[in-house]
């Protein structure tokens, strides 16, 4: 993982939560490979990236819902690699919310001290100044069901506070909530961890609300961290390609250095040249490179280049445009422009760029050679001695993702030993059923002699009313009712 901006290597005597080369497997399947960060007392930290990279992994296993294959986890400088959730100084705020509908406001948010055994006086004080914190004054003897979107969000935040943990962990809560409805309480979760000082890790596949929010950013993609920084350094020099086309639009062109000199690098790419930091590297001239530049940092009408206008969208504010460089209808460079400047399609325009860096291709992990191995899921390659069930099976993890594969792996060596009773041998069926839990077993003859008990009872009733003589109590037309039921 690289650290990009915001103070390099982080201070251990500053550090609240760290992660120490982290792995987590499901059979065949790595989910997160070696995943070490560091988080600082006090500090928003989000954890970004695509979907099924590994982040709700990372996350469960801080959490300790989950148990990490190989590393540690420490908090405070003390290991909790082998401890309970229950027994770390960390909450989760989950992405369903998991809020609890029979209880009112106040009740859901002081739920977690009323585990801990806290006072009713005290438990009724603090949940009064969270309540007031997140703006639910007044609404805490409502219940959930009757609270909007964004007011249901801010009582799970409340109740993840309450207990008053080391670290709020945060699994992409904002993610069902409309637009408008998550800009509004991203600035709120950022003033809440701003105004109580609990540290924040974030886990979520939004860039823009990690960028917005967040102290430090770190990008996940195939079940690691490729690197992690402040959000300014981040988007203006990445290290990759992939870190700088997740975080924001960005134009990735192919070229050949054609000087170094002062710090810089002059690039040879299209019809022309540009300038772009060496971004960390030592390019040689004549060797290939990749260089990044933001579409901001475009300008159309005055440069060394000479375009070709491809395309041309209007976003209200501003005009988006796709330009080839020169004749070479692989170059392309996407460009936003005051929505005064209007260029028409086919024309032909110089063109400049600013602020370029160097970048490696991809995620700066994979060589050209491993990239033309097809590959099913983070840490899973499908070769020629791997026969035909083994491979359906892997491309299946592959397409239902880690969280899809953590949940078969975990159970369903459960419902295998109760399910398949049908298909199975006739000489398993009945020993199968020894397999269930003994409080289940429990229940079942429970029922069974409740029922037997009913309808024992149900019966000598029937026969005491149908008798000679022991209808004496009931009309004709009852008793003929009551034995047709």
């Amino acid at each position: 993982m690289t650290e990009t901006g915001g103070g390099g290597d982080v201070n251990r005597d500053d550090t609240i939560l760290e992660a120490r080369a982290l792995r987590k497997a499901f059979s065949d399947t790595v989910a997160v490979d070696d995943v070490s960060v560091s988080v600082r007392r006090g500090e928003f930290f989000s954890l970004v990236g695509p979907s099924g990279c590994g982040k709700t992994t990372t996350l469960r296993m801080l959490a300790g819902l989950t148990t990490p294959t190989d590393g540690t986890v420490h908090i405070d400088g003390v290991e909790i690699t082998d401890h309970p959730a229950r027994e770390r100084d960390t909450n989760l705020v989950f992405q369903d919310l998991v809020l609890f509908p029979h209880m009112s406001v106040a009740d859901n948010v002081g739920y977690g001290l009323a585990r801990q055994g806290v006072p009713m006086d005290e438990r009724d004080h603090r949940v009064s100044a969270l309540l007031e914190t997140v703006d639910l004054d007044g609404l805490g003897d409502r219940r959930p069901t009757e609270l909007s979107g964004g007011q249901r969000q801010r009582v799970a935040l409340a109740r993840g506070l309450a207990p008053e943990p080391s670290v709020l962990l945060l699994d992409e809560p904002l993610s069902s909530l409309d637009r408008k409805l998550r800009q509004e309480m991203q600035a709120e979760l950022r003033r809440v961890q701003r105004d109580i000082g609990t540290t924040f890790l974030y886990v979520t596949h939004d860039q823009d609300a990690a960028m917005s929010m967040s102290d430090r950013v770190g990008v996940m993609a195939d079940g690691r961290i490729l690197e992690s920084g402040a959000p300014e350094s981040l988007y203006d020099q990445p290290e990759t390609a992939f870190v700088a086309d997740f975080l924001g639009d960005a134009n990735t062109l192919a070229g050949t250095v054609a000087a170094v000199a002062d710090g810089s690098v002059t690039v040879a790419v299209g019809t022309g040249k540009i300038r772009a930091e060496p971004g960390g590297r030592s390019p040689t001239v004549d060797s290939q490179v990749m260089v990044m530049v933001r579409p901001e940092a475009v300008e159309l009408g005055d440069g060394p280049l000479s375009a070709t206008i491809r395309a041309s969208e209007f976003k209200g504010f501003y005009h988006r445009y796709t330009v080839a460089l020169g004749d070479d209808e692989t170059s392309m460079v996407t460009v936003r422009t005051d929505a005064n400047e209007r260029f028409t399609v086919g024309d032909s325009v110089n063109m400049s760029m600013t602020d370029a860096t160097l970048v490696a291709p991809g995620d700066g992990t994979t060589t050209a050679e491993e990239s033309s191995e097809p590959t099913v899921a983070s840490g899973v390659r499908v070769d020629d001695t791997t026969d035909g069930h083994d491979r359906n099976d892997d491309r299946v993890r592959g397409q239902l993702g880690e969280r899809s594969a953590r949940i078969r792996d975990e159970w369903a060596p459960h419902y295998r030993s109760v399910l398949p009773l049908r298909t199975a041998r006739p000489e398993t069926r009945f020993w199968r059923w020894f397999r269930l839990p003994w409080r289940l077993h429990w229940v079942s003859f429970r029922c069974f002699c409740c029922l037997l008990r009913a309808s024992d009872r149900w019966w000598r009733q029937l026969t005491i009313l149908t008798s000679p003589g022991g209808s004496t109590s009931l009309s004709s037309h009852n008793r003929f009712l009551l034995v047709s039921c």
